[in-house]
């Protein structure tokens, strides 16, 4: 059967890139295509090669009748599996379903599948006992060697980070080593800069709002970066000239657009916006629209009968209406995916379409091209910084600060993200064998009891296996005791010790509150100058350049590099305080010096 489309070539890589990933290996998959770069006709291809059964999951019933017509344009017969379209179909090759309606009929497909394609699968979560998961978990019941494949604009997920571990152009995509991801491997990624430059998608005319915006700042937020709605609600109550001054200019605006659609905060928030609106060319959707009702309003906006789409929480995945050219945000989110996927709204192609207008009214600061995610900002003024490994010479980006010259001068990085290259790909060694993570660590808990790094956040050493002290227990053992003392560190001094001993060099650790400590290493000697090195030398410039000094001359020439620890523990002897721990980069409960 030929195929009545032709794949764009980046449609056919993706396609290549899952074929060759699977002749080779049963790791999950991901791959990144923007929003509009027809995910529907990669995964339409993929079914037509399959010879076994397969499986095609996604969560609104929009994206299954869509995917599914895609593949029946191929002139081949697939089912549908969803209650939300009436139809409840298992017995074809190829079934497209809705992950809600085949979690409630599980025992319906305990056929022995081959793959299973899962689009937007950044709605995959790391829970054992969510939808997804247990889909995955009875398939593989069935097939030990189950493919499979994930698809998305968007492969992270807030409170997680990156939806996956590998990726194929060398390098590891996770800020904990203890943490699950979803998917193994991304395959195959295109940026969204790409399908813009070339002509894909629409040009985002990103401009600032020129009038007030809503400040969110205030607000507490969960552990997913969302906000309440009761706390919403009540901040915009108070600014409801707000709200109007906006909506005058979005209207102003819109004078030479041909469709617009308006994310709102809360329910209460869209009535609010509708009712500045003019009536007889706007419609609400909200989650308590009747389904029947819903797909009216949204038939008459794609006819264009509509010319104003309000919407809370629906409307982002699963829309298509390639005339919208003015995007409106008017709430708040930390949620990268979800801003892309808002914007994603507008960049659909379309006859006389020159950009799509994306104003944000709510202060989300994200970057549509460069998605700044994988560990939450550590503040507001850090920025993505290429960090090289001394080890490997990977690049890294983490987060980090600059001076006014560029150079980095602050990172937040744990471990070196690259990946050491294994033996080559066609030789049989190589087959079902995982990229190894280059081992250096930027920030690391030594191991008191064999000496290897470890991740701060670990619990127990991953060489010798032996639990490792946690530093608050230290800290809480040691502010028990009358003859400790603790300081939180807020910078050191270095000094050569005295004149009498030009070996010695002084090291005294200030406290916020004034107070000192200082402790000397005699460099004369072989054992205090190592420990002097690890401590020190192999943390210097945020271990970007780990050095091993043996003289106290070459320690001074570079001391503005030297790192500070978190907190410092001395004990009482008998005239003096002597040092004990050194802390550092402690994430713990206790407050760190300003």
């Amino acid at each position: 059967m030929n195929a009545p489309f032709k794949l764009r070539p980046y449609q056919q890589e993706a396609v290549d890139a899952t074929l060759k990933h699977f002749r080779k290996s049963d790791d999950s998959a991901v791959i990144v295509l923007p929003t509009g770069a027809g995910k529907s006709l990669v995964i339409a291809e993929l079914a037509r090669l399959a010879r076994r059964k397969i499986l095609v999951l996604t969560h609104v019933k929009e994206l299954v009748d869509q995917n599914h017509a895609k593949y029946q344009s191929y002139g081949l017969t697939a089912g549908i599996f969803s209650a939300g379209l009436k139809r409840k179909e298992n017995r074809y090759q190829v079934t497209f379903a809705s992950v809600q309606s085949v979690s409630a009929n599980l025992d319906q497909f305990r056929d022995e599948y081959s793959l299973l394609i899962i689009d937007e699968c950044h709605r995959v979560s790391g829970d054992e006992s969510s939808q997804y998961q247990t889909i995955i978990e009875l398939l593989r019941q069935q097939n030990d060697s189950l493919k499979v494949l994930g698809l998305t604009a968007t492969p992270y997920r807030l409170a997680m980070g990156w939806i996956y571990r590998y990726h194929y152009r060398g390098f590891v995509r996770s800020c904990s080593e203890e943490q699950d991801k979803p998917f193994v491997q991304c395959i195959y990624e295109l940026p969204l800069s790409y399908m813009i430059n070339r002509g894909y998608l629409t040009r985002p005319e990103l401009v600032n709002a020129a009038v007030a915006q809503y400040d969110f700042s205030a607000l507490s937020q969960n552990r997913f970066g969302e906000y309440a709605e009761k706390d919403v609600n009540q901040l915009l109550g108070k600014h409801q000239r707000v709200t109007r001054a906006i909506i005058e200019q979005v209207m102003e605006l819109a004078v030479k657009r041909k469709a617009v659609m308006i994310f709102a905060a809360t329910v209460d928030h869209a009535r609010e916006i509708t009712g500045y609106l003019p009536e007889h060319q706007t419609a609400l959707i909200t989650g308590a629209t009747d389904l029947n009702e819903r797909d009216l309003l949204i038939q008459r906006f794609k006819q264009r009968q509509l010319k104003y789409l309000v919407n809370v929480s629906v409307l982002t995945t699963g829309f298509d209406a390639p005339h919208v050219d003015f995007i409106a945000i008017l709430r708040p989110t930390q949620s990268v995916s979800l801003y892309q996927q808002i914007v994603g709204r507008g960049l659909r192609l379309d006859e006389g379409k020159q950009d799509c207008l994306v104003i944000d009214y709510a202060g989300n600061s994200v970057n549509l091209y460069h998605p700044e995610v994988g560990e939450k900002k550590p503040n507001p003024d850090s920025e993505p910084v290429q960090v090289f490994c001394p080890g490997c010479g990977f690049a890294n980006i983490f987060w980090g600060k600059t001076d006014s010259e560029g150079r980095v001068i602050e990172h937040y990085g744990r471990r070196c993200q690259g990946l050491l290259v294994p033996a080559e790909e066609d030789e049989p060694a190589a087959q079902n064998v995982r990229p190894e993570q280059c081992d250096y660590r930027f920030r690391f808990k030594e191991c008191p009891h064999c000496g290897g790094e470890n991740d701060i956040a670990a619990r127990n050493c991953q060489q010798c296996k032996k639990a490792i002290i946690d530093p608050d227990d230290q800290l809480r053992d040691a502010l028990k005791l009358k003859d400790a003392m603790v300081i939180r560190c807020a910078g050191i001094t270095l000094s050569a010790n005295d004149s009498k001993n030009e070996s010695k060099l002084r090291i005294t650790y200030h406290s916020e509150d004034g107070e000192e400590l200082s402790e000397s290493f005699d460099f004369s000697k072989p054992a205090q100058r190592n420990v002097f090195n690890k401590l020190f030398g192999r943390r210097l410039a945020n271990s970007q350049a780990p050095q091993v000094f043996s003289r106290i001359e070459e320690v001074l020439e570079v001391q503005d590099l030297m790192p500070a620890p978190d907190f410092v523990i001395a004990r009482k002897q008998k005239h003096y305080w002597q040092v004990q721990e050194r802390i550092f980069d402690y994430q713990g409960s206790y407050r760190k010096a300003y």
